[in-house]
């Protein structure tokens, strides 16, 4: 079945980077739209980045628009959030989603949580101030 497993954070310093895996399985992964959202403490949800996997298209959050880049590899079925020059605004729990209703992503609209249909345990980062 559909299966979605956020993985590679840690504890970084601020302007540290960080580089987290979305690997997936058990769905087409080109078909779909994958997003990365993250909750910090005490916080709801939010989008940060996402990426509709056939088209390339991409969106940014403002807070990490500049910072963070996502891509995708279509052998390895994985999405990739490169983190750069980060903050502790940037301490939380990092999730991936899947969707294929591709629209949820766009250059200029990632759709809220409750809109995307598959999600993944998520992995944890913390930057240090």
């Amino acid at each position: 079945d559909v299966q979605l497993q956020a993985s590679g954070g840690g504890l970084v310093q601020t302007g540290g980077s960080l580089r987290l895996s979305c690997a997936t399985s058990g769905f087409t992964f080109i078909n779909y739209a994958i997003g990365w959202f993250r909750q910090a403490p005490g916080k709801e949800r939010e989008g940060v980045s996402c990426v509709s996997v056939n088209d390339n298209i991409k969106y940014y959050s403002d807070s990490v628009k500049g910072r963070f880049t996502i891509s995708s590899d279509t052998a390895k079925n994985t999405v990739y959030l490169e983190m750069n020059s980060l903050k502790p605004e940037d301490t939380a729990v990092y999730y991936c989603a899947a969707d294929r209703v591709n629209y949820l992503c766009s250059d200029s609209s990632l759709y809220p949580m409750d809109y995307w249909g598959k999600w993944g345990k998520g992995t944890q980062v913390t930057v240090s101030s």
